[in-house]
């Protein structure tokens, strides 16, 4: 059985929830890598929404083992809330396992994230302010908590007296804000140890016996390929690896493991946050699609920056992650457009980029250069499979598909769990 990597091809929010959620019931553990509750997927079950921010999308399906690996920054307190949301409309969330190794998002994290974001002025990142930025710096200057931590209070105290030493400084002499105890912090985050330890798991033992014992396990990133911090729009990226090594490197299951890698993509594009955004429509059909798409963002409710789809951006996620397979979500909401363009190349001055520019600064500058399909007015949501779509939406995805360079193997025509055409089998 295999093992596969889910991400997201573009800027996120392109859907990875459902298309998880549509596997679900095939797959045996989902594990969320990266990321923290920054970012969240939204899942329609029937008249149920479910909104998930730091919670794998396995959590609602019965029988699948959620996992947060250690490439996940936690916050504790989001954590449980979000798990007593859903126990109270009926979800067991008794199967949910939590690498040891994961670091844990503190206060001063959430304290520095929104007054640095704020010191920026027009120089902002455009962050959510809950601290995931300063809690991967502090696991990269080797100055975080883990989760681990919480079971040795003498460990956990010395830990984050460490790390204070230095923010607090930061905080009194530049932020002008209060300094932050210890002890504080320390009680904060102990009240926590008990409700999460039997929880906490060595996730690279774990996944690895499941697949030695013929188990399938699903990777799901947070956030996309273009908010990776090595290979996205830098610096206006995540703090992590949204890409498919990513999965890796935060669950410690090795590349030779990984048999198939899918990619998300909406049929058009959004982003939320600062940075460029070639397609990007500041118009009316860029209300348009806002409006029908529901194009506000599941943890923030930030309204998202709405644009054509761009297979320059496609091609680059396929090559950059290795895609097998892409699942194209939203095509429903091009409903009724009588021509959609499609972003082919990006034109900068007199250069005209076929593939990713090199260069931030010809990114940033890049202008579309639009190739013209012709739109469609039936209703999708009852098509099923590929030959229910009208012949100008098979065009559109046909389109796609040879302008991505790869092949687009589910298509999600509608917001209910089953509005999807399965072209060829995920898991197969």
């Amino acid at each position: 059985m295999p093992a596969v990597v889910l991400v997201g091809a573009q800027w996120g929010d392109e859907g990875k929830g459902k298309a998880t959620d549509t596997l679900g019931s095939r797959v045996d553990y989902v594990v969320k890598f990266n990321g923290g509750n920054n970012a969240g997927h939204t899942v329609v079950i029937g008249a149920e929404k479910y909104a998930l921010h730091l919670l794998p999308s396995g959590i609602l399906t019965e029988g699948v083992i959620p996992v947060i690996g250690n490439g996940v920054v936690i916050d504790l307190g989001v954590l449980f809330i979000e798990i007593d949301a859903l126990e109270s409309r009926g979800v067991d969330t008794s199967r949910l396992l939590i690498s040891s190794n994961a670091h844990i998002i503190a206060p001063y994290n959430r304290t520095i994230d929104k007054v640095t974001e704020r010191f920026l002025g027009k120089r902002q990142i455009g962050t959510t302010g809950r601290g995931i930025g300063p809690t991967y710096s502090d696991k990269m200057n080797r100055v975080g908590l883990r989760v681990q931590d919480l079971f040795d209070p003498h460990i956990l105290a010395q830990k984050v007296e460490g790390a204070l030493d230095q923010k607090n400084h930061l905080l009194v002499k530049v932020y002008n804000r209060r300094a932050i105890t210890v002890e504080e912090t320390v009680e904060g985050l102990l009240t926590y140890a008990e409700r999460i330890r039997p929880m906490v798991v060595d996730c690279s033992l774990v996944l690895n016996q499941a697949l030695d014992h013929g188990k399938t396990v699903l990777f799901e990133g947070g956030q996309a390929t273009m908010l990776d911090v090595d290979h996205g729009t830098y610096p206006f990226v995540t703090s992590s690896n949204a890409t498919a090594g990513g999965a890796c490197t935060g669950s410690g299951v090795g590349p030779t493991r990984i048999d198939r890698v899918i990619g998300v993509a909406k049929a058009y594009a959004t982003r939320v946050g600062e940075g460029p955004f070639p397609t990007e429509l500041n118009d009316e059909m860029g209300d348009r699609l806002r409006k029908v798409g529901g194009e506000y963002g599941t943890t923030t409710g930030r309204p998202r920056r709405c644009g054509w789809y761009d297979t320059v951006v496609a091609r680059y996620a396929t090559r950059v992650n290795g895609l097998t397979d892409v699942v194209l979500t939203k095509l429903d909401v091009l409903t009724g457009l009588e021509r959609i363009p499609v972003c082919v190349a990006y034109q900068v001055g007199d250069i005209r980029f076929a593939e990713m520019p090199v260069d931030q600064t010809d990114f940033h500058h890049a202008m579309p250069v639009y190739e013209y399909l012709d739109g469609w007015t039936e209703d999708l949501s009852g098509c099923r499979v590929f030959d229910d779509l009208p012949a100008t939406a098979q065009a559109y995805v046909l389109a796609l598909e040879q302008l991505s360079g790869t092949r687009i193997s589910a298509i999600g025509v509608g917001p209910e769990r089953d509005d999807v055409i399965v072209r060829h089998d995920l898991l197969g």
